[in-house]
């Protein structure tokens, strides 16, 4: 009998590929490998995913964060590849997953992986896989000619020269495969609604952020946050302009970092990162006026000249009070050339949280 990891992402590719190589009469049993980076999104939609379709079946997650730059990858030019970070993620997950196979005495490992997604061809998955010690080792049903046609040998569907299915439309494909065994046919755990890197926006910002200072977690955090800016000379502003996204920013305050808000109802609330032993007197109080007046604009006091924000260290109880003049309005405002904002294109459904 035969031990299988399943390399679940949660995705329905990857859960029909599982259950696809469960129903396998040689296989024993069947865990589920779930792996979380700064890069990916928490998913409730995941856990009860899990729970309904395998109950019986052993999850457990794994965290990356000592190697979490490894799975970005930038050109030359240092800007963002979206194609070489999924190869580069791939490498890391399978180079994870060997190691967890040799610790659970793992066969095989299965993946929902789909020819040409995100554009990583099959010649360089096998030789993800032949690097990492996987060669043979990875089950890939989905690649199949007829995937519902369970193989004498678990082995064929590791065989690359098996694996010929050419998806012009994967997702019907695999929807129908899903609908045959019984599986939800939703897809609320895909890489476009759990993988960060690939809302429109948010690659350019790490590799912004991986240009210019050593990357920390708690940095890269805030670039989940849309309101996102940077200025000279080493200024990181980011504004919560909802009552959740207020309760998320309140966990990533350091001590030297100031925080603002103004004194009107349901206004933002700011988070100042600076190195402030390198400025003057002087250049404290024209940065902070600055960012007091960014953060008046936001606040949106219609009629109001003048605003009230207040602002403290955040190592510090006592605060401050300002007023200041809002910028003529925010489109002025993300315009100025000393003021850089690279903008996320959203889902509809934001979620924070890595």
């Amino acid at each position: 009998m035969v031990k299988v990891l399943s390399l679940f992402s949660g995705s329905l590719a990857s859960r029909v590929a599982t259950r696809l190589v469960e129903r396998h009469p040689s296989v024993s049993g069947i865990q589920l490998l779930y792996f979380r980076s700064p890069f990916s999104r928490e998913c409730e939609e995941l856990r009860e995913l899990v729970k309904a379709e395998w109950s019986k079946a052993t999850y457990r997650t794994q965290s990356i964060k000592k190697d979490y730059q490894d799975l970005i990858s930038l050109t030359e030019e240092g800007e963002f590849s979206l194609e070489q970070s999924c190869r580069c993620c791939q490498s890391l997950l399978l180079s994870k997953t060997a190691r967890y196979m040799d610790r659970i005495g793992a066969d095989y490992v299965v993946t929902g992986c789909v020819a040409g997604k995100h554009a990583i061809a099959m010649q360089g998955a096998s030789d993800i896989a032949a690097r990492v010690g996987l060669e043979g080792r990875i089950l890939n049903p989905l690649l199949i000619e007829e995937p519902l046609d369970l193989p004498d040998d678990l082995a064929i569907w590791a065989n690359p020269d098996l694996q010929v299915r050419d998806v012009q439309d994967s997702s019907d494909t695999v929807e129908q495969l899903a609908a045959e065994l019984k599986l939800q046919s939703a897809d609320p755990v895909n890489s476009s609604n759990r993988c960060k890197l690939m809302i429109p926006g948010f690659g350019e910002r790490v590799a912004a952020l991986f240009k210019e200072e050593i990357v920390t977690l708690n940095a890269l955090c805030l670039l989940d946050f849309p309101l996102y800016f940077k200025a000279a000379p080493d200024l990181r502003i980011v504004l919560a302009s909802d009552e959740d996204e207020k309760r998320e920013l309140q966990n990533y305050f350091l001590p030297q970092d100031l925080r603002l808000y103004p004194a009107t109802p349901h206004g933002p609330m700011t988070l100042l990162r600076t190195d402030w032993e390198t400025k003057s007197e002087s250049d404290k109080l024209t940065i902070i006026e600055f960012v007091a007046r960014l953060t008046a604009t936001f606040a949106r006091a219609d009629g109001m000249t003048t605003i009230p924000v207040y602002y403290r260290l955040e190592s510090q109880d006592e605060r401050q009070l300002m007023n200041v003049e809002p910028f003529e309005s925010i489109e002025s405002l993300v315009s100025r050339a000393d003021l850089e904002h690279i903008p996320l294109h959203l889902p509809v459904e934001r979620v924070f949280g890595a």
